[in-house]
């Protein structure tokens, strides 16, 4: 049974091939607030996160591509999207 969720409020990281910046910028931008290079973060309701995550995977190659969406309810609650590739270097974040 999937869990329904409505998050209100979510922050976006991005870390795309450069000739995929731009797009996938102005489509952060169309929902969120651009808050520092590739971060973005803002309120945006359930259907505006599901169309934003479509939009996106119609951008990136998931093979070379990485976007973390860190969604939040409030301070108790928060839910984590990845699309694309994780590298395996990469550090563990613990909240």
């Amino acid at each position: 049974m999937k869990n329904n969720i409505n998050y209100n409020y979510v922050f976006l990281f991005y870390d795309v091939k450069e000739n995929r910046v731009n797009k996938v910028f102005k489509k952060c931008k169309k929902y969120l607030n651009h808050w520092q290079k590739s971060v973005f973060r803002g309120e945006i309701s359930p259907s505006e996160i599901i169309e934003l995550e479509n939009e996106l995977s119609k951008i990136i190659n998931k093979n070379e591509d990485f976007i973390s969406i860190i969604k939040i309810i409030n301070f108790k609650t928060i839910g984590e999207t990845t699309l694309g590739n994780i590298e395996k270097n990469t550090e563990d974040l613990f909240l």
